[in-house]
């Protein structure tokens, strides 16, 4: 046993490039590049051990067809091989992959279209309506203007962006399948646009266009207790309509401003309200006549860099019907849609009479009402005023975060009459897992709706209360999980511009959520915070990991400078100074419900093992892009560092000042230990630590992500997968318990008896604890990447627990890796796949080998564990007692 058995050879023999793209894009429409890189990706083969040895290019522009033919292995972000593109242009690219072995790809194309890559490219103006209060929510407005085209062969093209939320019509027909476009950035900073094709919703002659406005993220109110106009309070549109090379609409005078409208009020966190009384289809077409119209004002061009972002828009991704209508102890009726789910809700069809119908929002019942406290200040409700058609209505300006939708004011609610819309950045999927363990899969299962309901423009903490914010901290913790489970390259890549930006204003310091939001009556701009400013190193790091992309390095590495050396609070030593507070282990379940910072671990051994961390992972980034002065500075402070927090919170016998599980797993991930006799007793400590907890979680927010990479490092799997089986509070599988169908913001956000947790942070979507699929993924499984980019895979399946099957698969920049196995009798099976130019080292019993493209089987010995399951340390005694484990 032991050797791979390999596949018939008489498979189909052949190399298929599955995508071609340019940078980041999710297709070559629209890029603001004008020399974009290249990256091409393949679909499995049977072929075993294909290379790449050389690629050529086809690039047909302006008539002309040029060829290149470059020896390399790349095939990612190959340099663009032409003369630079312009504004507008257009380029046909056709790749093929050369074998080592005389095997060829096929040719793969994609069509390149740049947008509008130079500021003085716009001619428009930004036009919006009269002023409004800024005081109190911006009312949603329209804006009209008629325009002749004579027809013509070219495309059409329309270029646009909004101070605020928009929508577009042309001729009665919605353009484009974005919403809540632009989406959310810094505004100071960037101001994204969007390229749609309009060709065919052009006639010759005379053509209507309307935009609808919403105050959205950029004037609306955010944080808490809530800021309005925090990056203007006047709202406005940018658009340029182009077709036969030239302009044929843009805003600008003489545009008009239409009187009332359906939407009367849009807030992020309050929801809609809309007057079905004023709905006319016919607001944006030929057919239309107003008679209160006022002209637009033009207002200043937009300060901010106009880009075309390379992430993808954020989307209408799936409906959900509701699957049961409830009747609550108070005689309210409630939809449940099964899934708690970020977005809104459509009615399906016409509601009768001429009353007003009230549909509230929340993610779980308590006792058998809806469960609003967890709101806090946010209504979340979608207000209807009836007298006119409603058929098809759904919010605009605003989402929901909800698996229950309360109704008032209609009293014969069906359940065909209501879809739940989910909406997400698009982001391309790359990972799957699933096991033998149910109660597992659904944990996993909650991992992905939770990252769906919140990559929405920004990765946000929670889609549902008077939050929804960028908070670095989660996604610092979470990007490896992300990352595997989607391709996150372009959407973490614009909000790590963000935090560049944001954090050069603050001279180093990185704001705690980004864009960045100010919550009195704490500064938290001006706070900087461990672990959640750490992610202005980490975070990039993890993405260049996943995508092989040096460039994100380049771009963040003034940012990471700028941390170290100027936004981290030292004292004399180098440490973080004492006087300035800090998160620590957030949410540790031993916390108090209104003290969430209140953790047996020191704080400040949080911050300053994140320090010596962060500080040797800017000498490692140092050295990848050549700054090798500034890499051996970190080195060396790295060194020092290392040596002051061993005299300041270990003992000679390894022992750590605080003796906590979070500790010991910090010490351990960060290897700041030294020896094996340090080694042991941080593994005598926590396998005591967490047999003495009953095999229940008590990590916060910086521990848990790394407690059972930690036990895997050091050879405790038994002790890893008996915490992750646990069921109790608090745990990861309590909540799936309880009917979770998303990840929790705390351990026992809904407490056994029904009740929700008394503290005011409570949400039931909050994707950082499920970061826990990074071991699922990379142990449970055994797939992860062993180099930049997923160039060479690490195959180490490490079954353990009552698992006896599992299987992961991610669609790499290279193509798909994936493993499966399966425990029976004495026996496990393991097939391995690799994408051609990939490999994989693979380790099992018995094998240690590193192979290339292909298919692969192997069966080797298993044994079963004589520690399984192991018992808790209760008692006096401090003895282990039996205790009856329930898989």
């Amino acid at each position: 046993m032991g050797d791979a058995i390999r596949n018939d050879s008489s498979a189909p023999q052949c190399i298929t490039i599955a995508e071609l793209q340019a940078e980041h894009y999710e297709n070559g429409f629209g890029i603001f590049h004008a020399t974009p890189r290249l990256s091409w990706r393949f679909a499995a083969t049977s072929i075993q051990n294909w290379k790449q040895c050389a690629y050529e290019v086809v690039i047909e522009r302006h008539g002309r067809t040029e060829c290149y033919r470059v020896a390399s292995r790349q095939s990612s972000f190959v340099p663009w091989p032409s003369s630079p593109l312009s504004s507008r242009d257009v380029a046909q690219v056709r790749v093929c992959a050369i074998g080592s072995e005389g095997i060829n790809s096929n040719w793969a194309s994609l069509s390149i279209e740049t947008a509008l890559l130079h500021r003085d490219d716009w001619t428009a103006k930004l036009i919006g309506g009269p002023p409004q209060d800024i005081d109190a929510p911006k009312c949603p407005f329209r804006l009209r203007q008629t325009f002749q085209y004579s027809g013509g062969a070219s495309p059409a093209r329309l270029y646009a962006t909004a101070h605020g939320l928009y929508e577009v019509e042309i001729n009665g027909q919605r353009v484009g399948e974005h919403v809540l476009a632009p989406g959310w950035q810094s505004y100071k900073h960037y101001l994204h646009y969007q390229t749609y094709d309009v060709t065919a919703l052009l006639r010759s002659g005379q053509n209507s266009i309307g935009v609808y406005l919403g105050e959205g993220w950029f004037a609306g109110r955010l944080g808490r207790p809530g800021i309005r106009n925090l990056w203007g309070s006047q709202l406005g549109f940018l658009g340029q309509l182009e077709a036969d090379g030239k302009v044929i609409c843009q805003t600008g005078p003489g545009w008009e401003v239409l009187p009332g409208g359906p939407v009367v009020n849009s807030e992020m966190y309050n929801g809609e309200e809309y007057d079905s009384h004023q709905h006319d289809p016919k607001w944006s077409t030929n057919e239309y006549t107003s008679t209160n119209s006022t002209e637009a004002v033009v207002l200043p061009f937009p300060a901010a860099k106009l880009i075309a972002p390379e992430a993808p828009p954020v989307r209408r991704l799936m409906e959900v019907p509701p699957r049961a209508t409830l009747t609550t102890p108070s005689g309210k009726t409630v939809l449940d849609f099964g899934q708690n789910l970020a977005g809104w809700i459509r009615i399906n069809d016409d509601i009768p009479g001429t009353g007003t119908v009230t549909i509230r929002h929340a993610e779980v019942l308590e006792h058998g009402e809806l469960g609003t406290r967890p709101l806090r200040t946010a209504k979340a409700e979608t207000i209807i005023h009836l007298g006119g058609s409603t058929r098809g209505y759904e919010p605009r300006f605003t989402f929901y975060g909800f698996r229950y939708a309360e109704v008032t004011g209609y009293d014969a609610v069906g359940l065909s009459d209501f879809t739940a819309i989910v909406i997400s950045s698009d982001l391309r999927p790359t990972g799957t897992f699933e096991c033998s363990h149910d109660l597992i899969n659904q944990l996993h299962r909650n991992t992905v709706w939770s990252m769906r309901g919140n990559f929405v423009s920004v990765p946000t903490d929670c889609p549902q209360r008077d939050e929804r914010l960028g908070w670095s901290g989660d996604l610092q913790v979470f990007t490896p999980t992300a990352s595997f489970l989607y391709d996150t390259s372009a959407f973490v890549g614009s909000w790590l511009r963000d935090l560049a930006a944001e954090q050069k204003d603050l001279n180093g310091i990185v704001p705690t959520v980004i864009p960045s939001v100010p919550m009195p009556p704490r500064d938290n701009e001006r706070q900087p915070m461990a672990a959640w400013g750490d992610a202005a190193i980490l975070t990039p790091w993890d993405i260049y990991q996943f995508s092989g992309d040096q460039s994100i390095l380049q771009r963040q590495w003034n940012s990471m400078v700028q941390w170290l050396e100027n936004g981290i609070p030292r004292d004399e030593r180098g440490f973080y100074a004492e006087d300035t507070p800090q998160f620590g282990d957030w949410l540790d379940p031993r916390s108090p419900p209104a003290l969430p910072g209140h953790t047996p671990t020191d704080p400040y051994l949080v911050a300053n093992a994140y320090l010596v961390h962060v500080t040797e992972m800017a000498a490692t980034i140092g050295e990848c892009l050549g700054e090798t002065e500034l890499a051996q500075k970190y080195a060396d402070d790295a060194h020092r560092l290392r040596r002051l927090f061993r005299e300041e919170y270990i003992a000679p016998s390894g022992r750590i000042a605080s003796d906590t599980q979070t500790a010991y797993v910090l010490a351990l991930h960060m290897d700041l230990l030294d020896g094996p006799r340090e080694i042991n007793t941080a593994r005598t400590r926590l396998d005591w630590l967490i047999r003495w907890e009953a095999f229940k979680i008590n990590t916060g927010f910086v521990g848990t992500p790394h407690i059972l990479p930690a036990l895997a490092k050091v050879d405790m799997m038994t002790i890893a997968y008996r915490m992750l089986q646990e069921k109790d509070d608090p745990s990861w599988l309590y909540p799936v318990t309880m009917g979770a169908t998303t990840i929790w913001e705390r351990w026992n956000s809904m407490l056994p008896d029904g009740s929700i947790n008394p503290g005011q942070m409570t949400s039931f979507n909050h994707y950082a604890l499920g970061s826990v699929c990074h071991f699922l993924h990379a142990h449970v499984a055994g797939l992860s990447s062993a180099a930049p980019g997923w160039t060479s895979a690490l195959v180490r399946p490490r079954p353990g627990g009552t698992i006896r099957s599992a299987k992961a698969t991610h669609d790499s920049p290279v193509g798909p890796y994936s493993v499966s196995w399966v425990i029976e009798a004495r026996v496990m099976k393991t097939n391995v796949t690799i994408p051609p130019n990939g490999e994989a080292h693979v380790i099992l019993p018995g094998v240690n080998i590193v192979v290339g493209s292909g298919e692969y089987t192997y069966e080797t010995e298993w044994h079963s564990d004589p520690e399984w399951p192991p018992q808790i340390i209760q008692g006096a005694q401090g003895k282990p007692v039996e205790a009856e484990f329930v898989p």
